[in-house]
């Protein structure tokens, strides 16, 4: 087979496997919800599982580089900064959130965050928002809407909806600060020590949650069960994809790669309902088609070489 080929077949398996495995995150943390067990406690056994593997990333990143760039203490923090913003705060709105809503319009508000990126782009940076990235939100958020509509229908409780999907957008807003301002850091610092480090220091405000509302004993009281979704979720719908994206990103470019992405809604919807047995509509079907639409419109549009730097949000996936 042709080595190019070849290179693009491999890509297309990592990026698929990787939205599968990032599509499996909401509908595991669902599973979870059925055992007495809360958005705070679940986040502290993701992240207790998934941190050995982060270590082991930091040391092999530090060992790997024949002279580590050493940071500065202000660099440090910003990397720290990132880290809380992206991978707590992000986080913590998102599990919350998913007490309340599905799996499927979940992954739907967090595909919205390119849109939030070029807001947030204007608001800080100043960057022009160009009348096909309007087209593609005004596309996208009609989307977002039927889809909301299609869950009050399903779930008959609007104020539980709509506060889900408020904290889910939080998650989303709140991930495109961390794609905003992680660009120029992950080049300065390298992906593997700023991926580690980010989420070493998300560990903090974490772990000061869980012991301000639980006690530590807690963990060891939960079900072999619950340990058994967290861990699957920790490596396979967290380590595994985040890896598997870079490596698809790295050989189909960050267009293709967005364009698998794509897929990830579509297998949220498919698991929730395989898994959770959720009823799924036409009417949030054609809502998830129009958010798809919407975001690749904007996503893949044609941009100038120059000013690739600035188009990280098609090639950071929402976790």
């Amino acid at each position: 087979m042709d080595p190019a080929r070849r290179r693009t077949l491999v890509g297309l398996a990592f990026g698929v496997s990787a939205a599968a495995g990032f599509s499996l995150k909401a509908v595991l943390a669902r599973l979870v919800y059925r055992e007495p067990v809360d958005a705070t406690t679940l986040l502290m056994l993701r992240m207790s599982y998934a941190l050995p593997f982060y270590v082991a990333m930091l040391v092999w990143s530090q060992r790997s580089a024949a002279a580590p760039t050493p940071l500065s203490r202000a660099r440090l923090a910003r990397v720290a900064g990132v880290g809380v913003l992206g991978y707590y705060l992000a986080s913590y709105f998102d599990f919350e959130g998913l007490v309340r809503i599905g799996a499927g319009l979940e992954r739907l508000v967090l595909y919205l965050y390119p849109t939030l990126v070029l807001v947030l782009g204007r608001i800080v940076y100043g960057r022009p928002i160009t009348g096909r990235a309007v087209v593609s939100a005004a596309i996208a958020y009609a989307g977002l809407g039927l889809a909301v509509v299609a869950d009050l229908g399903v779930r008959g409780d609007p104020d539980t909806t709509l506060i889900g999907t408020g904290l889910v957008f939080l998650s989303a807003l709140t991930y495109a600060g961390y794609v905003l301002f992680s660009g120029e850091l992950v080049v300065a610092v390298g992906t593997s020590r700023f991926t580690a480090l980010a989420m070493l220091a998300a560990t903090v405000p974490m772990l000061l949650t869980f012991l301000l509302r639980h006690p530590p004993s807690l963990l060891l009281t939960l079900s072999p069960r619950t340990h058994a979704l967290a861990i699957t979720m920790a490596v396979f719908a967290t380590v595994v994809p985040s890896w598997l994206m870079s490596a698809g990103i790295a050989r189909l470019g960050s267009s293709s790669a967005a364009l698998v992405g794509s897929l990830g809604p579509i297998l949220t919807v498919g698991l929730e309902a395989t898994l959770l047995g959720e009823r799924v509509t036409a009417a949030s079907l054609l809502g998830m088609g129009l958010v798809i639409a919407g975001v690749l419109y904007g996503t893949l549009a044609p941009k100038p070489a120059p000013k690739a730097a600035e188009d990280g949000p098609a090639t950071v996936p929402p976790r």
